[in-house]
């Protein structure tokens, strides 16, 4: 004998139904104080601060990276090939 029962409600229904807690209240004091935190963070700094303090050196790989390719494409007989 087989039963198969469909249930169609929300997640705050199912979570009703079933004695669990209400977390919204919980999300949104977190979500809040984590962005207060974020702010506060963040508000000294400049973006050109931030992305040299989270990749030191790609930016100047990057930089060493543009001017090669635009070396190679201004040099009218091609790319020079280094040994």
């Amino acid at each position: 004998m087989k039963f198969q029962i469909e249930i169609d409600c929300t997640p705050a229904e199912a979570r009703q139904f079933l004695g669990l807690p209400d977390v919204v209240p919980m999300q949104e004091a977190l979500m809040k104080q984590l962005e207060e935190q974020l702010a506060s963070a963040l508000s000294g700094h400049d973006a050109d601060t931030l992305l040299k303090t989270w990749m030191p050196v790609g930016i100047q790989g990057v930089e060493q990276m543009q001017k090669a390719f635009w070396s190679s494409f201004m040099d009218p007989k091609g790319p020079k090939d280094q040994k």
